[in-house]
């Protein structure tokens, strides 16, 4: 069964991370099992050449390789078309609450949106996206006229439990 799945976007530099973090952390302190997924749109290495997992990926050509020690577990593994989020999580995290994506902005799964006028102009939502619907709320440090969704606001006292207890009502209602 997939948990789940809340994507956190917005454009670069906005505060994506931040917000995952800082959510993630406020629904763990609630008793909530959060997981997280992170886009990136580069390849990356979890290890550092010539260690034995790298030799084991690069020269063994290993299809997945796993990296086990005292207090945790990596998998990288390759793969020919990518998969979803979605997929990622029925696979890798099915015993989530909920899982955190930072990114996927094209996607059709629900969104944050972190806006920041310190950062950007205009946010990323426009009423006429393909996917807009999938916009649920904005967490934004100023006033965002007309949206069709909740907004919290990074000035107010409080906006983060408020956005723990919305996202609590909204997709964990469920859980037992």
């Amino acid at each position: 069964m997939t948990p789940p799945l809340l994507s956190i976007t917005g454009k670069k530099n906005s505060g994506k991370t931040t917000l995952v973090v800082r959510l993630a952390a406020a629904l763990t302190r609630r008793g909530v099992r959060v997981m997280t997924i992170k886009h990136g749109s580069h390849t990356f290495s979890m290890d550092p050449v010539n260690t034995d997992t790298y030799r084991h990926y690069h020269e063994g050509l290993a299809e997945r390789v796993a990296m086990i020690s005292p207090d945790k577990f990596a998998l990288v593994e390759r793969w020919e078309q990518p998969l979803t989020p979605q997929e990622i999580a029925a696979r890798h995290m099915a015993d989530a609450d909920i899982v955190l994506c930072e990114g996927f902005k094209a996607t059709d799964l629900p969104k944050i949106e972190i806006f920041r006028r310190a950062a950007h102009d205009a946010p990323l939502y426009d009423s006429s996206l393909a996917n807009a619907a999938s916009w649920q709320a904005m967490v934004c440090d100023g006033d965002v006229n007309d949206l069709p969704f909740p907004v919290f606001r990074l000035d107010h006292d409080g906006w983060l439990d408020e956005l723990v207890a919305w996202v609590e009502q909204r997709y964990l209602s469920n859980r037992t």
